[in-house]
This record gives structure tokens, sequence and C-alpha cells, in this order.
């Protein structure tokens, strides 16, 4: 790789972890080679890029000025390896996909496999996040594609791929696990644990959208924790059925009697200047299911 453009890598990733060890990690440098490629930089440029402190590094104003440049070095760079990539055939590369963990867990698997079959030499970077932050990741080129709740709030190319019902959980000798589906005027009736995180409030839309107003006593975004407390008799909860599949715990899963549901789909910001390893990648969305 050309040496500037790893200097840049260094400085973008620094800034995106906050840390000039992960940045290391993630590139697979020394500490001490990533902080002397910014150290270059900023002598060639004449300015500071970051302060450093012992809670970390930070941008300076000269350094946020200069950042969104570097981004676009980075991606022009990325796409011109792209375009080589294809013209050689796909026998090497790299694709970033943002997604969320359910669909990591349960998806991504048996479609990586898959593709893998065909083109093993592509590599993949799965970065895990909400749906506001993939959207986000999209629409700054840090990711190449991502999965989705439809439809997302900013202009991109999306694929529908499934609707996902929401289910209630229960601890299994909770009264209500003896009904096949749940009504749902009794969700505020026992305590709940909330599957939610910062703008990412998907199912409190969902019960808002059915009226009800549970007696919330645990926030997290975690779904594993939520099954895990369900499971303990804490509460009960709302969960997306996806995240529900092949569960370690011991809880009762029923229906809701008003059904509720989110679309998941598969979204790139341009169709037609989707580097064409991720265009192949989209033949084996189908794959998900597909043990």
């Amino acid at each position: 790789m050309d040496m500037n453009i790893l200097k840049y890598m260094a400085f973008i990733e620094t800034v995106e972890y906050g840390s000039f060890t992960k940045a290391a990690e993630k590139l697979n440098y020394s500490q001490s080679g990533i902080s002397r490629m910014i150290g270059d930089l900023e002598k060639e440029w004449n300015v500071a890029l970051l302060e450093r402190s012992r809670a970390g590094v930070r941008l300076t104003s000269d350094g946020m000025k200069l950042l969104p440049y570097a981004k676009s070095v980075r991606e022009e760079y990325r796409k011109l390896q792209m375009e080589i990539d294809d013209l050689n055939g796909l026998r090497s590369g790299l694709i970033r996909i943002g997604t969320f963990s359910s669909v990591a867990t349960h998806w991504l698997p048996n479609m990586i496999r898959a593709f893998r079959k065909k083109y093993p030499n592509i590599e993949f970077e799965l970065l895990l996040g909400d749906y506001k932050e993939i959207e986000r990741w999209l629409a700054e080129g840090r990711v190449d594609c991502g999965f989705l709740r439809l439809p997302p709030d900013t202009e991109l190319e999306t694929v529908f791929l499934e609707q996902d019902p929401f289910l209630a959980i229960l601890p299994e000798t909770h009264p209500l696990a003896k009904q096949e589906k749940i009504p749902v005027p009794a969700l505020r009736e026992t305590p709940f644990i909330l599957l939610e995180k910062g703008e990412n409030m998907e199912v409190s839309e969902i019960l808002e959208r059915l009226g009800v107003r549970p007696d919330t006593i645990i926030t997290t975004w975690d779904d594993y924790a939520v099954m895990s407390m369900v499971e303990k008799g804490l509460g009960i909860s709302v969960l997306p059925r996806l995240i529900l599949k092949r569960i370690p715990y011991h809880i009762a899963v029923r229906e809701l009697d008003a059904p509720a549901y989110r679309k998941i789909g598969f979204a790139v910001r341009n169709k037609k200047t989707t580097p064409l390893a991720v265009k192949r990648f989209m033949e084996y969305l189908d794959f998900r299911d597909k043990e």
C-alpha cells in the first residue's frame, strides 16, 4: 500500500477508535508506528492534527477540517483497489458490511459461506451497530453495504428481504405462558424488560402503536441480557423473531394477538457505483436461511 495512503488511514482509524492502540490493532501495526505516521503527517502539513492526553486522543480544530479530505482520499483509493479487483476477476477484495447482531448471528454465516465457495479470496469486515449507525456508516462510506430496518431515514437503494414479527417472551412459569397468543393489554400488567438503545426505540414505537405503556424496570441493548432476565423471572419482553432463533434460554415465546412487524432490508448507497464484489454478494442474499 502507498505509504501516504497508510498515513491517512492511521489518522482516520485513530480518530474513529479514539486510541493509537486500537488503530494499531485494526491496521496490524505497532502503536509507535501509528503514532509516528501521524507525526509525519503533522510535519508534512505543518499542523497539529490530534491532541494527546492520558484519556486518549481527540481532533484539533485543524484536524477536524482536514479529516473529511483524508476520508475522501481513503475512499477513492479503496474504489481504485476495487476496480483493480474487478478487472482481475474478484481474485481479491474486501466487502465491508454494516449489520445488527441478529442478522450477523443467523443470516450472514450461511451467506458468507456460500459466497466464499465461489470467491474464496474475498475478505469480509463486519461492523455491528444499530439502524442509525449503519445508515451513517453507509453515508460516510465506512461500509459498502448494510442490513437495515426499512424504510431507511436517508436516501439509500434498498432490497426488501423479510418481514420479521415481534413476539412476546415470558418466564415458562408465567400465567400468560399458558395462552397461545398474548393479549396486548396484558403487557402492561407485568414488569417489562425493554430492548432499546439511544435513538433506536423500535420496541417502544411498536408498543406505543399498540396503545401499551408497560411498566419498564430494566432497559438494555443486549438482547441476550433481555432473555436471561426474563428466564430469571424479572419480567416479560417483546423481541423480533429473528433474535429468538436457536436461543439457549428456557423461556416461553408467544405471538401477540395484534401482530407487529419490522421490515428488514439490504442497502447500498448507489447500485451503479457499488463495487462488483458487493454486487456478486447480493446474489447470495437468499442463502440467509439455508443451512
